[in-house]
Parts: C-alpha cells; sequence; structure tokens
C-alpha cells in the first residue's frame, strides 16, 4: 500500500491500533463502543445493529 497517499484518519487508527497491541493493559480505561465499532467497519456495526434489534423485539415477545 501507499503511506504517501494515507488520509490522517487512517494513520491515526493506525497509531492507535499499534499502541493498544503494545498495551493491552491500557485499552481496559480507554475501551468502548467507540473501540468496537472503529475495530468492526461498516458491515459489522450492521450487523451488530440488527441483532441487538432482534434481541429487544425477540425479548419483548418472552416477557
Amino acid at each position: 500500500m501507499n503511506d504517501e497517499r494515507e488520509t490522517p484518519e487512517i494513520s491515526r487508527e493506525k497509531m492507535r491500533q499499534e499502541e493498544l497491541k503494545g498495551n493491552p493493559a491500557g485499552s481496559v480505561h480507554g475501551g468502548g463502543l467507540a473501540d468496537l465499532v472503529g475495530s468492526m467497519g461498516w458491515k459489522g456495526t450492521g450487523l451488530l445493529i440488527l441483532v441487538l434489534i432482534a434481541g429487544i423485539i425477540i425479548a419483548s415477545f418472552i416477557f
């Protein structure tokens, strides 16, 4: 890949991912939904939302 054409957002995300790999305990306090969604991409995020909505609908029928 060409590092010269890399956007600032992508380079920041790469640096953040490398930092998390080097210091896994540091992600305990800084982790959250944003880190989960950022690592999954848009398809994974959409799938997660669909699963959550389906779970809520199923739970409303059961209870």
